[in-house]
């Protein structure tokens, strides 16, 4: 028995993230309902609320926390989708995030901390962070 990935698994998984990177929030919410992972996550530790955000797809990362997706889930470089979508200047995502559970102190550096660096008081405020 080989510990090779199912090529048919692989093309899914490649497929879902597409979608996520696209913000197709009914087809990823198809795909979830019928069992693929809602946190699953690719080879950096991206989860496909991580890519939804970073793309700036608020729809999408809804989507997907109404399915049981965490928000906070960090990639393998410790990053949060709330502390991408503060680097990328998504605010529609961020308040999706937020809405969603999503922690602002949570990862490395953490939406708090990107947002410092950047100098986005408005955010600061939003987070309770000074």
């Amino acid at each position: 028995m080989s510990d090779a990935p199912d090529p048919e698994v692989v093309e899914l998984a490649s497929r879902v993230f597409d979608l996520a990177r696209r913000g197709d929030a009914e087809a990823l919410a198809a795909y979830v309902d019928a069992g693929v992972p809602a946190n699953l996550t690719n080879d950096n530790g991206d989860s496909l609320v991580m890519l939804a955000a970073y793309h700036g797809h608020a729809g999408a990362v809804t989507a997907l926390l109404a399915r049981g997706a965490d928000a906070d889930r960090p990639n393998d470089r410790g990053q949060t989708p709330l502390a991408g979508a503060v680097f990328k200047g998504e605010d529609e995502v961020i308040r999706a995030l937020l809405d969603g559970g999503a922690d602002p102190a949570a990862g490395t550096p953490s939406a708090v901390d990107t947002a410092r660096m950047f100098g986005k008081a408005d955010l600061l405020e939003l987070f309770g962070a000074r």
